[in-house]
């Protein structure tokens, strides 16, 4: 065992822990998972730990040192804001804009039709804890009225005889200037030390007030929760593991210190979901495969993202629950419907599944101690598709109270309980496919040319019939998929990101324009440089990357496009406009290039740290190694059979032990292959291989409706 020989990744779902331990010498995966621990979960995260270096056989300060970092995926802020408890949270802005967050957007949520049909909610900051400071900046960031400090001491004392705990600073403009910000700030640590703060110039330093002011209040609220978070994952950890470094997942794919997550929390919301897609990306490419959607179900909800080229989609226009975050997030959708997702009726007497869900606790039916409402884990179980046992047999399930559920619920509706359990997983896997969908077809992508990547605890179960309803290539199944969001946060950069509004219009670009745009990415240069110096991220390892967002005059949204690179001139600046009118026609299928003046709005640097990625060597068997052929081969993955409910009956399944499946296998459906941690079905007519990476790769068999049996194909 040598020094820093193992990186831990933890990803803390809604049901389960999932920890990841990668040998950095060997590439050897070690892979767990615990129960997640919703009211507390650095208990979970702490255990998970603690189990893997307990696999390991990691004791003591010999034990903590084989291990180089630690990197996490939370959905503590996420979930934070989603309980929407904002009582003591407060905004100061301008003198005479109060009102920022109540006009908000004139925009309607999808599927209201018209704003006669919908109520605005409730505001994150009600009118009567804004508080305004005299004060007055312009576009350019010049003074136009100073700041008048007493303003702001009433303020302070204001929030602090209200018991306020967490304060947004929106000044008008600060993304051009945040000096006024700064004093303000400097103010309240007088007036209220125990104050937090966050100001928009440092969360979001561009321009659109509401998004920039939304997206500083959910920073300021979620500051405190993440403080505590991260002060009791400290305290939890084995003291000689926790001096470890500990980087925390970001919504834009990369990674940032502990101490970054507490000055900056939301940039950590969608964190697992993101390291999932990375996670993914690796893996397809290993499979040949560069063009996918994944599909990570886990117990509570189901999040899509859509790879190109080998790259998740990125936006800036993501959202939190009901609340705007105008910062960069790799693009992914999420619907209701995991294992937990519960069964009920509705009042017309529909059968509907999810969005509510059992979640780790009380647990589906089945579950030891479960509750009292069938879930699509029930489902599964009482038509045979997942074992009676789960996690290698840690869980062991009651089929008869999963069935006991199913046949009450199903009396209304005049269903058996396997007919009811076949119907909610064809709902299950319709929300799926209509996911699949949304970032697809209606962005003019043809999903038949896509494979499908399935991984989360309950993915793989459903995933296949997934694909089959939108007609896609293949379904990748990784190995321990399961684990897949764990292993992504070990394969991901420090990413950290910086943006500036500077309104370019296209008619004034010259060489003096182009100069201060050179100053301006010269500045943002060095800001991420600072930030990858901070994390320790030695200079040879940093690679910077431009971006600027444009748009056409009139528009009111922008497309972003990657700047040249090297010295900025005016050639540099029509470069970013060609760029531009290319990317406007990939995206939209148009463009008004010579018909339409162009605006660069923003400029941006990502900065980069590589890290040395782990190798993906997965512990897969070799025909060799089990017998002669892959007849034999068969035989030594083979488990005994059992009943498996397909179309209107069940079929006597074949089973098998994924960890004794060797590469070059094909295996005709139905089938069932089993592992730690997840199961996937094959349906009839598909069949499935695997790859020299142990990748199952299931595709429709091109003759249809196949019914031999994996034994009957292997011999």
């Amino acid at each position: 065992m040598s020094e820093g020989q193992y990186r831990i990744g933890i990803d803390t779902g809604g049901t389960f822990t999932d920890i990841v331990a990668v040998d950095r010498e060997s590439g050897a995966l070690h892979v767990t998972k615990v129960p997640s621990t919703p009211d507390d979960p650095s208990q979970g995260l702490a255990a998970g730990v603690a189990a893997i270096m307990g696999q390991l056989g990691l004791e003591g300060e010999a034990g903590a040192a084989a291990v180089s970092a630690l990197c996490h995926g939370t959905t503590v802020a996420t979930n934070a804001l989603l309980e929407e408890r904002f009582s003591s949270l407060g905004l100061i802005t301008t003198r005479g804009f109060r009102h920022v967050l109540e006009i908000a957007r004139q925009s309607v949520p999808e599927g209201y039709g018209n704003s006669y049909f919908w109520v605005k909610p409730d505001r994150i900051v009600p009118l009567e804890l804004v508080a305004e400071v005299e004060e007055r900046l312009d576009y350019r960031g010049q003074v136009i009225r100073p700041l008048d400090e007493d303003s702001v001491r009433a303020a302070g004392r204001f929030f602090r005889e209200l018991g306020i705990e967490a304060v947004g600073v929106c000044l008008i403009h600060a993304y051009a200037n945040g000096a006024h910000e700064r004093r303000v700030r400097e103010i309240l640590a007088e007036e209220v030390p125990a104050l937090t703060v966050s100001l928009s110039h440092e969360v979001l330093p561009e321009y659109r007030e509401y998004e920039r002011t939304m997206t500083t209040l959910v920073d300021a609220y979620v500051k405190p929760v993440m403080a505590r978070y991260m002060s009791n994952v400290s305290q939890r950890l084995d003291p000689a593991v926790s001096k470890k470094p500990f980087l925390v997942m970001k919504s834009n794919g990369g990674v940032i210190s502990a101490q970054q997550v507490t000055e900056r929390p939301i940039a950590t919301a969608l964190s697992g979901p993101a390291a999932g897609a990375l996670g993914a990306a690796v893996v397809a490419e290993l499979a040949g495969f560069r063009d996918l959607v994944t599909v990570d179900a886990g117990g509570t909800s189901t999040d899509v993202c859509l790879i190109e080229d080998g790259q998740p989609h990125l936006t800036t226009n993501g959202a939190v629950g009901r609340f705007p975050v105008k910062l960069p997030m790799i693009d992914i959708v999420t619907v209701g419907t995991g294992g937990g997702s519960i069964a009920w009726c509705d009042a017309g007497g529909a059968l509907r599944v999810g969005p509510k869900s059992a979640g780790a606790v009380p647990g589906p039916m089945c579950y030891p101690n479960g509750g009292d409402q069938p879930t699509i884990t029930d489902a599964n179980v009482v038509l045979g598709r997942i074992p009676p046992a789960l996690i290698g047999g840690g869980i062991a399930l009651d089929v008869d109270r999963a069935r006991a559920g199913l046949t009450a619920l199903g009396e209304g509706l005049g269903l058996g309980p396997e007919a009811l359990a076949a119907g909610i997983l064809e709902i299950a896997n319709w929300s799926q496919a209509n996911a699949i969908r949304q970032i697809t077809i209606k962005r003019g992508i043809d999903p038949r040319g896509f494979a499908l990547l399935s991984f989360g605890g309950s993915g793989p179960a459903q995933s296949a019939a997934v694909m089959d309803l939108l007609g896609m290539r293949a379904t990748l199944i990784p190995p321990n998929p399961g684990n897949l969001s764990a292993y992504g946060l070990l394969s991901v950069d420090w990413v950290t990101d910086h943006i500036r509004t500077k309104v370019v219009y296209e008619a004034e670009m010259n060489d003096t324009t182009a100069a201060e745009v050179a100053t301006v990415y010269d500045e943002l240069s060095a800001d991420a440089h600072a930030v990858l110096a901070r994390d320790g991220v030695p200079e040879d390892r940093r690679v910077l990357v431009r971006h600027a967002d444009v748009r056409y005059a009139g528009q009111a949204w922008e497309v972003r496009v990657d700047a040249p690179t090297g010295d900025f001139d005016r050639a540099a600046l029509d470069e970013i406009v060609n760029r531009f009118h290319a990317a406007h026609e990939r995206a939209y299928g148009y463009s008004y290039q010579g018909r339409q003046p162009v605006e660069i709005v923003n400029f941006a640097v990502s900065g980069y740290g590589r890290i040395e990625r782990p190798r993906f060597q997965p512990q897969v068997a070799h025909s060799e190694d089990v017998g002669a052929n892959l007849g034999q081969a068969l035989d030594a993955a083979r488990k005994p059979t059992r009943p498996v409910w397909f179309g209107d009956g069940f079929r006597d399944t074949a089973v098998y032990d994924r960890a004794r499946l060797a590469a070059g296998l094909r295996i005709e459906g139905p089938a069932v292959i089993e592992e730690f941690g997840s199961t996937t079905v094959i349906f009839p007519g598909q069949f499935v291989e695997v790859d020299p990476h142990g990748i199952l790769i299931v595709r429709p068999n091109a003759e249809g409706g196949a019914e031999a049996t994996g034994e009957e194909a292997a011999r």
